[in-house]
């Protein structure tokens, strides 16, 4: 699984966890529709941190509560 893979996994869980839909969460952390579609669907090959850090305000959250998941910690992540 790739870095941006887990990115898009996380942020599926937290939306489900969350309520809240995928334009909300675009609104709230400010990313281009096109850009979360990308990460969304896999044709990334890596998320900048960036924007995860504007995903995580989106979610109202600290980069470091974003990245607590052990989808994060597995040993199987690839990392380029």
């Amino acid at each position: 699984m790739t870095v941006n893979d887990a990115v898009a996994k996380r942020i599926a869980i937290l939306l489900k966890e969350k309520n809240m839909t995928q334009y909300r969460l675009e609104k709230n952390s400010h990313i281009q529709h096109g850009t979360m579609q990308c990460i969304m669907n896999g044709r990334n090959k890596a998320t900048m941190l960036n924007t995860v850090i504007m995903i995580a305000r989106g979610f109202d959250m600290t980069v470091d509560e974003f990245l607590d998941d052990d989808i994060f910690r597995s040993e199987m992540l690839e990392v380029e």
